[in-house]
């Protein structure tokens, strides 16, 4: 790869910079004009699209491809979460630390959804999971709106303790301020205008990023050690929707090479493409929507999602999954806490 892949690019702050003008300009006519409800609904949408991609970029900011400096990297990359309400400390520890380095590892990845064994602990998973497959679909597409803003207060809550004290106030300051600024502008222009000056752009940008997140990881099996090309799955989207979200759909190629500039990314899809074409793992966004759509989020032996209550096997990405034909088999479940814990109930 060439060297200048790994040299910090400032010239991306250019993007974000257009972003945060396009928000705030888009608050400001929301706030300060009477417009009627279509025309702000239309730029509720547009705000929804810009937190998407400043999330994008402070995502790029904090693996330090855009600047090098610790206090400027921290300064953007919280300016750049402002919208979704995570802090820089925070996205460091979660995310490059914890997620980065334990990648669908079932005890250590923040991110990794469940196994069998970890269902049967919780009441409310089991009660969730006798809910019927379509409607759990359904109601999951449905969550893509809000799950990243809960899982990030879900993160703040568990990692907080894990910081010194000087972090730990740094990361209570930038947890209270972004709320404080967006309930602040609640008490400015009134609940309604609210709504669509932050409400339902939130929901928006929360949807657009969940879907790449979703997509990146949920497909793939829990691995015992961290592999990009095994855990990970990138998305093909039009060009310019991979302008405008900083290449975020190179998903495997980020986990390959977290400090490089994603500019750089489609080259390394090509390298690994003729060095490892039968480890790969590409599909379009919708297909890989549908997949998950079809697909249960417990996983099974590590390698299979299973559904307990139909005792329905689906595979993983490189463990039989086809996302042209999805099938399910019967799954022996026998020897399960799941299952045990069933068996005691009806009992």
């Amino acid at each position: 790869m060439p060297k200048k892949a790994f040299k910090a690019a400032p010239g991306r702050l250019w993007g974000g910079l257009i972003y945060a003008l396009i928000a705030i300009g888009g608050v400001l006519s929301i706030g300060l004009f009477d417009l009627n409800i279509w025309l702000k609904f239309l730029i509720a949408v547009i705000l929804g699209s810009c937190f998407a991609s400043l999330g994008f970029l402070g995502h790029e900011i904090l693996h330090g491809t855009v600047v090098r400096k610790r206090w400027l990297r921290n300064l953007l990359g919280a300016v750049a979460f402002w919208p979704l309400t995570t802090g820089p400390e925070l996205w460091k520890k979660w995310h490059n630390m914890e997620h980065h380095q334990h990648t669908q590892d079932e005890h250590k990845d923040p991110d990794a959804w469940p196994s069998i064994n970890q269902l049967a602990k919780s009441r409310l998973l089991r009660w969730l999971y006798k809910i019927p497959f379509t409607i759990r679909a359904l109601s999951s597409f449905v969550a893509l709106a809000f799950t990243f803003t809960v899982h990030s207060t879900h993160m703040f809550v568990t990692y907080i303790k894990d910081f010194n004290k000087e972090k730990q106030m740094k990361a209570w300051m930038q947890f209270i301020l972004p709320w404080a600024t967006w309930i602040g502008l609640l008490v400015w222009i009134g609940p309604v205008k609210w709504l669509f000056a932050f409400f339902i752009p939130l929901l928006i940008a929360n949807f657009i990023v969940m879907a790449y997140i979703a997509t990146n990881h949920r497909l793939n099996p829990l691995v015992p050690v961290n592999d990009p090309l095994a855990n990970s799955l990138t998305v093909t989207v039009p060009k310019w929707v991979d302008v405008l979200h900083f290449n975020f759909s190179y998903h495997t190629e980020h986990h390959l090479f977290p400090g490089m500039n994603p500019k750089y990314y489609p080259m390394v899809k090509r390298k690994i493409k003729e060095m490892w074409p039968e480890r790969y793992h590409e599909m379009p966004m919708a297909k890989a929507m549908i997949a998950l759509w079809k697909t249960p989020r417990v996983y099974f032996e590590q390698d299979q999602l299973v559904d307990p209550n139909r005792a329905a096997a689906y595979g993983s990405l490189g463990n039989g999954l086809d996302p042209n034909n999805i099938k399910h088999e019967d799954a022996d479940l026998s020897g399960t806490p799941f299952l045990n814990q069933k068996s005691n109930k009806e009992q």
